[in-house]
């Protein structure tokens, strides 16, 4: 059975927080798929994420790059942008297959481009826009262990 938060934050700020909360709670070596359309909020929430995971460092969109390192005391978390990847061989040129294989955390755009390479125990996270300029409704599942907070 699948377990569904649902949070609804009103400003990015509020998306970086929510990220941030789980950041700081999930073990090292997960994978955070990332679900929404442009402008969602899926850098915003992984700068929470990142920040979360005890990692400084400025966090931007992979988009060009493909995937952005950083690196904390912890361990090392891969930022991946799927935004381009439309077929295996692109994913598999990504390098996306050793990076799982590392065991390091891998947070990732765009994962409805890759759904069917995700792993089954990845959290999943969908940001969805809402009538409201500002407010997105977060749907997170897989990370059932932990308390989510956004404020």
């Amino acid at each position: 059975m699948i377990i569904l938060t649902e949070i609804i934050t009103k400003s990015s700020e509020q998306t970086e927080k929510t990220g941030e909360s789980i950041g700081s709670q999930l073990p090292y070596g997960s994978v955070v798929a990332l679900f929404g359309e442009l402008g969602a909020g899926k850098t915003a929430f992984t700068r929470g994420f990142v920040r979360g995971a005890g990692v400084d460092a400025f966090v931007s969109s992979p988009t060009f790059a493909l995937v952005n390192e950083y690196a904390g005391e912890k361990g090392k978390i891969y930022h991946f942008d799927m935004y381009r990847i439309s077929s295996w061989d692109d994913l598999y040129s990504t390098g996306y297959y050793d990076y799982l294989d590392e065991g390091a955390t891998l947070i990732i755009e765009w994962s409805e481009n890759i759904e069917n390479e995700l792993p089954d125990d990845c959290v999943r996270v969908n940001i969805l826009k809402t009538g409201d300029e500002n407010q997105r409704t977060l749907q997170i599942s897989g990370c059932d262990e932990i308390e989510i907070t956004c404020c």
